[in-house]
This record gives C-alpha cells, sequence and structure tokens, in this order.
C-alpha cells in the first residue's frame, strides 16, 4: 500500500473518531464546539506519559481518553446549565481555552510544539478506530438513545417520565469528550508531534459539519460524513485551485436540499426491513 493511501486512511480514520466525538453529545441535544479542546487534552496528556513517564503507547492513549472524560466530567454541570447557542459558545470557549493554555505550557513544548517519543504504525489507529465504531453501534441497540433523543428533543417530559436529564447530558457530554481524547492521542502518536494550533476553531468546525453532512439521526452518520470530508476534497485534487470553492459549493446545496443529513432513521429502517423482507423470500 502506498504511503498516500496509508495517510489518507489514517485521516479517515481520525476523522471518523472525531466525528463521533461530536455525535454522542449532540444526540443529547448538546452543540459540541470545543471538541477541538478534548482531543488536545487526550494528545498532550498521552504524550506526556510516553516522553517522561515511559508508558506503552496504547496504556497512554487510553490514558489520554481518560484525562479528556476526567476534564469534560468536571465542567459539564457549568457548562450544561446554559442551552441551544449559548451551550454552543460555552463549549467554544472552553476549547479555546484549553488550546490557549497548552499554547502556553513550557513543560509541554509551548508554542514550538512537542515531540513524541513513541510512533504506532496505521494498523494501529485504524484498529481503535474500529472498537470505536462498534462500541458506539452496540450502544445504539440498547435504551441509551432513545434516552438522549427525548432529553434533546424535550427535556422537561423525559424528566416528568423519570429520566435523570442532567445525569444523562453529563454522561453524553463525557463519552464524546472520551473519544475525542483517544483521537488526539492517536493523532499523537501517529506523527509523533502535536502543537496547539493545529486543534483549534476550524478542526472543531469540521468535525460538527461531519455529523451534520452524514446525519444526526442514525450511528452510521458520523462515519459516512467523515468519509465525504476526507474522501471528496482529494478527488477533487486535480483542480487544485477550485476543489475548496467545489467542496464548499456542494455542501451549501446539499444541506440546502437535505438538511436532515445523508443518513436518516427512516433510510435506515427501510434498509433494515428490505433486507428482512429478502432473507424471508430467499427461504
Amino acid at each position: 500500500m502506498s504511503g498516500y493511501l496509508t495517510g489518507l486512511i489514517v485521516l479517515l480514520a481520525l476523522n471518523t473518531i472525531a466525528a463521533y466525538g461530536v455525535y454522542l453529545p449532540m444526540a443529547a441535544g448538546q452543540l459540541n464546539l470545543g471538541i477541538a479542546g478534548f482531543m488536545a487534552i487526550g494528545a498532550y496528556a498521552s504524550a506526556y506519559l510516553t516522553n517522561m513517564c515511559g508508558w506503552p503507547a496504547l496504556a497512554a492513549i487510553a490514558a489520554g481518553g481518560g484525562t479528556a472524560a476526567i476534564l469534560a466530567f468536571v465542567v459539564a454541570m457549568p457548562i450544561l446549565r446554559t442551552q441551544g447557542i449559548y451551550l454552543s459558545l460555552a463549549t467554544f470557549a472552553l476549547g479555546q481555552v484549553i488550546c490557549a493554555i497548552l499554547l502556553n505550557l513550557e513543560v509541554v513544548g509551548g508554542a514550538a510544539g512537542y515531540p513524541v517519543s513513541t510512533h504506532i504504525e496505521a494498523f494501529t489507529v485504524v484498529a481503535v478506530t474500529v472498537v470505536v465504531v462498534l462500541l458506539v453501534c452496540l450502544m445504539s441497540t440498547t435504551r441509551v438513545p432513545i434516552y438522549l433523543a427525548a432529553v434533546k428533543n424535550d427535556p422537561l417530559v423525559a424528566d416528568l417520565l423519570g429520566l435523570n436529564v442532567k445525569a444523562l447530558g453529563v454522561a453524553a457530554l463525557t463519552a464524546g469528550a472520551t473519544i475525542a481524547g483517544v483521537g488526539g492521542a492517536l493523532y499523537a502518536h501517529y506523527f509523533n508531534y502535536v502543537e496547539a494550533q493545529y486543534f483549534g476553531v476550524m478542526l472543531s468546525t469540521y468535525t460538527v459539519l461531519y455529523v451534520l453532512l452524514g446525519g444526526t439521526q442514525s450511528v452510521w452518520g458520523p462515519l459516512v460524513g467523515a468519509a465525504i470530508f476526507t474522501i471528496v476534497p482529494e478527488a477533487l485534487r486535480s483542480s487544485s485551485q477550485w476543489r475548496y470553492a467545489i467542496f464548499a459549493l456542494f455542501i451549501i446545496l446539499f444541506m440546502a436540499l437535505r438538511p436532515q443529513g445523508l443518513i436518516t432513521r427512516g433510510l435506515t429502517r427501510r434498509r433494515t426491513q428490505a433486507a428482512v423482507q429478502g432473507g424471508t423470500t430467499a427461504s
């Protein structure tokens, strides 16, 4: 496999993990514009553990996700006191604060960036991504998505029905931050270098667009959205001067014609029914 194709697969895997980090809070009605900050926490924490403490890469990556989860759990209650656009602004501000702190933290290189001593192969990145996707798919077979949808659609009614709205909101934000932290840790150990400037507002914005384009109604939406945002710009590389303009026009037209995203709950249900009917006919 060529180096270009390997790099494209790794980029797709990292984008997929980031998309699922946004998808889980969004399923509970939280538009997290600070997802890049949690990725930065995972990247720097895991890099520090391998550089200074000699941890194995996989253990450090898991710890990076855990560090992001702890931070998300701590800030969840004050952040989730806000709603709507104010919640989005709060998460945006949190991501900017995290990046600003890391940018001035000399123990991890500051503005010069932080080299990472331990390298992981592309296979490891893809394998961890597959595990993350499978875990989210497994979660989708439980009642958790129903609870999150209830909280998203009407928190007051969900509370009256006996759901712990605050606990579900904290759990969604924490789970998304954990996935994002793992993605940041994978990025750090694959590229062997991490800098705070990479985890800026544009990364959070693009990641949210992955989920909106793919669709928030299905667990496969983030994967499809990440694939489109990763592959289509590369397919347009031959028109290097216009590819971003063409891709932006495509996104505008797509969202105007299909604002609910590419993968919807009804589409998934129809395909499942068709598969079941086909299996019954064959038998």
